[in-house]
Parts: structure tokens; sequence; C-alpha cells
């Protein structure tokens, strides 16, 4: 499970039971990354209130877009588990599964995408590796490719919530849990 104490659904009362009830219903069951965080049920719910403003909101980026900037950044950051979960919920979106097969490995450029969506991933996972390198370039270029501004600030927070959500994991020992499929549904209505 993880490094540190957690509380397991059917243990939780109050807050914590209300916000495993949603996510339950919602995502087909209660992730361990969601649990890792159940000693402080007020950061999960803004952790889970942040994760739907960036990934479910509409955007001029699609949601299979930010499920792939999400897999190439936790390959960047060698987060097997978040790999394992949103490769599985870019494949629950319809994707290709050579595309998603080549993000999980980290292999950008042998992935079978257009040029544009290469140049957004190949920058999302530089952004990873070195953000201190952004340049306004970048944008320049990921909107020559056709990325308007709002695709761009939906990119870059996906970005950096991808690297927060990995260092979680990363650094409580959070770990695959079995059947974790299940918990890996295209939509999030309710949490």
């Amino acid at each position: 499970m993880a490094w540190i104490e957690t509380v397991p659904p059917a243990a939780a009362e109050g807050e914590l039971a209300e916000l495993y009830r949603a996510i339950g219903g919602a995502r087909g069951g209660v992730a361990d990354v969601h649990q890792v965080q159940s000693l402080n049920a007020r950061a999960m719910a803004a952790h889970l209130a942040l994760y739907q403003a960036i990934v479910f909101q509409r955007s001029s980026l699609a949601r299979a877009e930010r499920e792939r900037i999400g897999v190439v950044v936790s390959a960047t950051n060698g987060s097997a588990y978040c790999v394992a979960h949103h490769g599985q919920a870019l494949r629950n979106l319809g994707e290709d599964p050579a595309i998603a097969e080549a993000l999980e490995r980290g292999e950008v450029d042998s992935a079978p995408v257009t040029d544009a969506e290469r140049a957004l991933l190949t920058w999302a996972a530089r952004a990873t590796r070195q953000p201190a390198g952004a340049t306004e370039a970048d944008l320049a270029r990921l909107r020559a490719a056709g990325y308007d501004d709002r695709a761009l600030l939906d990119a870059a927070l996906t970005v950096g919530y991808f690297n927060f959500v990995n260092r979680l994991v990363l650094l409580l020992g959070v770990e695959l849990e079995a059947g974790f499929e299940a918990t890996c549904a295209p939509e999030m209505a309710g949490a």
C-alpha cells in the first residue's frame, strides 16, 4: 500500500467516508493514491477538486491529450504507479494501444502521433526534467503547431499536476494495487 499509515475505506468516518464514497462511485473504487492521503481529508478533497479542474474541464486541449501528458510526465519521473493508472485511463478513452504503449515506455519519439502532438509531448517531458529551461519560444512553437493559449495553459497545468502526484506517490511508497484498472473510469462525475 504505502510507507505511511492509511485509513482503509471500510474504517473511514465522517468527511473521509463521504470522500471515499464519492471517489468509489465515480471511479469504480478508491485507488491507493487517494488512500495515502486519508490522514488529511481536507487535502484529499482539495486534490480531487484540482484534478477535476485540470483533467476533466472542457478545453481546446482534449481530455486524451491531457492523459497523454500525464503518462509522459509520469514515465519521465519514473512513477510506474501513475503510468499504469493513466495509461489505462488513456486506453479507456479509446487511445490507440501503440500510442499508449510507447508513451508508457517514455518513448515520445517513436509514438505514432502527429508532429504537433509530438511537439507538445516532448515539451511536457522537457518541462518535467528541466522546468527552469522553459522559454517563451517554446510556447511560440506550440502555437505554430496549432495549440491556442487555453490549450497551453491546460498543458502546463497538467504537467504541474502530474509532477505533484508523481512526487506524492514516489515519496510515500504508493504501490500499484491489484485490480487498479477498475479505478480508471474515463469520466469522473461527482468526484
